[in-house]
């Protein structure tokens, strides 16, 4: 499963305004709120917040993948934030720069891990974080996604 495919231009926010985590999750998550895989957007958010508070979803590397297994998303599906100045995440005592939101039902949990792993194996990469601090627009941003996947 391509990262590039489940990301959609309308689930892409290059500009997240809060520097709070959970805020700026919101914010990210939001991005996915009218997307027809969400059946109970309230509760997929607050799955994603259960789980945060148990162990952070911070990675290093200033990056984020908040998330929820969760029988209140339908499909896989997957929203992206970027912020300039940071987003401190207090849990992990790190700031972060890009969150990837992901919501999966608790049956696809092999599609879940080739996710999770695609984009730990891109975003290790700092060159392409940098690269992705840049772009203007959200379908650059999957562009930049997609040619990056090529190459793995």
């Amino acid at each position: 499963m391509l990262i590039s495919e489940l990301l959609k231009p309308e689930n892409i926010c290059l500009s997240i305004l809060s520097n709070k985590r959970t805020e700026a999750i919101l914010e990210v998550a939001h991005q996915l709120k009218n997307n027809s895989y969400v059946e109970n957007f309230q509760g997929f958010y607050d799955e994603i917040l259960a789980r945060e508070r148990t162990e952070s979803t911070c990675l290093g590397n200033d990056v984020a993948f908040p998330h929820a297994r969760t029988d209140f998303v339908k499909g896989m599906i997957l929203a992206a934030g970027r912020s300039q100045q940071g987003v401190y995440f207090e849990n992990a005592k790190s700031t972060v720069k890009l969150i990837f939101v992901i919501g999966t039902p608790r049956r696809m949990a092999t599609e879940y891990l080739s996710v999770v792993g695609g984009l730990a194996r891109l975003l290790r990469d700092e060159s392409f974080r940098q690269q992705l601090y840049l772009v203007d627009n959200p379908k650059d941003f999957i562009d930049l996604i997609a040619q990056t996947e090529r190459k793995l």
